[in-house]
């Protein structure tokens, strides 16, 4: 009698080619999308592929393919009760936890990071602290990020980051069960910056998280979102708020898996962009598997395009594979100003510049107000100001 037996490898047997030189095969949903922490598995990145299609790839070259300094560099956190900061090793349990990378800079950041900056969060009480990334330099980087949350923990996490750049790199955040926490994402690069970053989390059952990425400065920023609502009866809400002036380009990929039951999601992103050359990407998946029954979900990205020669690209997708769903539901609007508020606000003596930035001020404050953060709400209306301060010419 014999038993089945499993192949083994013999010298008349090749090897199986690596993963990105096999016959292409059509990805049949968003989760099926290959992942590797090792750059080498993935193929040199042209600008023709779905996911690098609107980036300008020439101008990250260096975080795409070459070695990055993945040493610990130096950060400062604002005391919190219960909120401490350690480095911890590549190979800590807590590193991957939350999700793999998806595409090859993600990679080369996971390839190239000598250890992971772990921020842990515990206790009931409402608290808030920020991380502060003010030195990183002008030399090709890659960091790593794990932001675990203890069952039942409330609170806010702002990342504000400033200064030179060229970073690639991973944040993951682990939501125990009942946990909440709103995590601010700032962007206020240099004008030259380079910034690629994929955002991970894993919310257990009851985890609510509000995770919302702003995002003035940089030369490209790309910065691509995900959350995975593995528990019964999560919540997600991604938000975001840009603006791009000439010759900036500003992208993000947001990606939201339901998994579990009775779990809900709102992503709303919005825009501005004014200048020759200024470019904004906003592509938004959802997926609704098979077991998320009673899904209750909304996407939705909105541009205001102020002059002449900037450009947005909008594009949601949703996809479903359970029938038995609350709502699903998708939109997505790029435009200039609205006449009608244009009007409205001239009528009442608001000389027609002034009413212009009034519009843009209300169009992206409705972002900001949402963080929860007086003062970081304050820092970035001021900041938006900022880019306010350059005249905007009537639409043409």
């Amino acid at each position: 009698m014999t038993t089945p037996s499993t192949p083994t490898q013999t010298q008349d047997t090749p090897a199986p080619a690596p993963r990105h030189l096999r016959a292409p095969v059509p990805v049949q949903t968003r989760s099926e999308r290959f992942t590797s922490t090792e750059v080498a598995d993935f193929p040199e990145v042209t600008g023709r592929e779905v996911m690098w299609k609107h980036t300008p790839v020439a101008r990250l070259a260096e975080l795409l393919s070459g070695e990055l300094d993945g040493s610990p560099y130096v950060f400062d956190l604002t005391p919190a009760p219960g909120v401490t900061a350690e480095w911890i090793a590549r190979d800590d349990a807590r590193v991957g936890a939350a999700g793999i990378p998806e595409d090859r800079a993600s990679a080369n950041a996971w390839t190239n990071f000598e250890q992971a900056l772990l921020v842990s969060i515990s206790g009931d009480d409402v608290k808030e602290a920020t991380l502060t990334r003010a030195a990183l330099g002008g030399a090709a980087r890659a960091a790593h990020t794990v932001v675990e949350v203890a069952p039942g923990a409330h609170a806010t996490l702002i990342l504000q980051n400033s200064g030179a750049a060229h970073l690639a790199e991973n944040v993951e955040f682990l939501l125990g069960a009942d946990a909440n926490l709103t995590v601010v994402s700032v962007q206020e690069w240099d004008d030259d910056a380079l910034h690629v970053a994929a955002h991970f989390a894993e919310q257990a059952e009851g985890a609510r998280l509000k995770h919302v990425a702003v995002t003035l400065g940089g030369g490209v920023v790309r910065l691509n979102p995900s959350a995975h609502l593995v528990g019964a009866r999560s919540e997600a809400t991604l938000l975001g708020a840009y603006f791009a002036d000439a010759s900036q380009h500003l992208e993000q990929q947001v990606f939201v898996h339901h998994d579990g039951p009775e779990t809900r999601s709102r992503v709303t992103y919005k825009g501005a962009l004014q200048g020759e050359g200024a470019r904004t990407v906003w592509i938004g998946d959802v997926l609704i598997g098979p077991k998320a029954v009673g899904t209750d979900t909304y996407e939705q990205n909105r541009n205001l395009v102020l002059t002449d020669g900037a450009r947005a690209d909008s594009v949601p997708n949703l996809e479903i594979e359970t029938g038995d769903i609350v709502g699903a539901g998708h939109a997505s609007a790029t435009g200039r100003f609205d006449d009608e508020q244009l009007f409205y606000l001239q009528s009442r003596g608001i000389t027609e510049e002034e009413a212009r930035r009034l519009v843009v001020r209300g169009f992206l404050f409705e972002i900001v107000q949402q963080i929860g953060s007086p003062a970081l709400q304050e820092h970035l209306q001021t900041a938006i100001e900022a880019e306010l301060t350059v005249t905007i010419p009537a639409a043409s």
